[in-house]
């Protein structure tokens, strides 16, 4: 059963704020476009550097101010087919009926083996396909306070064309729908706040919301 948090966090369970206590788990954050995922996750990154981040390869161009290597790996069309054909992904997915975005596998890995709390900032596509290979991560629903939020969010931004802006909205009514197969829910009405609760969540020594 699911859970979903607002304002401060309780979960029932004992928090850890001490980083060496941190499990060395995968957590994945999914939500709605414009939810606030990255902002979210690159607060996180500033805030949190024992937590690491995986940065996703994206055939999509840069916005402004996003930077190779930090915010996504920017490939090419042929890049990303031979990243699929050698095995290189855990998931991938075609987002938003435009560009492909795709997690690397062996970084995975090779935090999660060294010890390191690692979390995957995803559409809800990877989501699903880490559940099937990896189900013993916990995954977290990232929402908005409300949709007309999240349609102002998104004009606010002002990144894309009415056309993709359209596309997005689209894809956010079903994203929205698949809330309930997460173990939690964080509403992201303030983004400090939701990174404080998803660091929480990813310190705890117990999954919240799994049987």
């Amino acid at each position: 059963m699911s859970q979903t948090l607002t304002g401060s966090l309780d979960t029932g369970v004992t928090m850890t704020t001490d980083p060496g206590d941190t499990p060395a788990r995968l957590t994945v954050l999914a939500g709605p476009t414009a939810v606030g995922k990255g902002t979210v996750a690159a607060d996180i990154r500033e805030r949190f550097p024992d937590i690491w981040i995986s940065v996703s390869a994206t055939t999509r161009k840069p916005r402004p101010n996003e930077v190779h290597g930090v915010h996504y790996l920017f490939v090419s069309d042929a890049e990303f087919d031979r990243m699929i054909a050698d095995g290189e992904l855990l998931e991938w997915a075609v987002v938003h009926k435009a560009a492909r975005y795709g997690t690397p596998r062996q970084p995975v890995l090779d935090k999660l083996a060294a010890g390191r709390p690692a979390l995957l900032e995803i559409d809800l596509q990877g989501a699903r396909q880490v559940r099937a290979t990896m189900p013993e991560a916990q995954f977290v629903f990232l929402a908005p306070p409300s949709w007309d939020e999240l349609v102002r969010r998104l004009l606010y931004r002002g990144t894309e064309t009415p056309e993709e802006r359209e596309r997005r909205l689209e894809t956010a009514t079903v994203e929205l729908a698949a809330e309930k197969e997460f173990d939690v829910t964080i509403v992201n009405a303030s983004v400090r706040e939701a990174a404080d609760q998803l660091v929480k969540l990813i310190r705890s020594p117990h999954i919240s919301g799994k049987a």
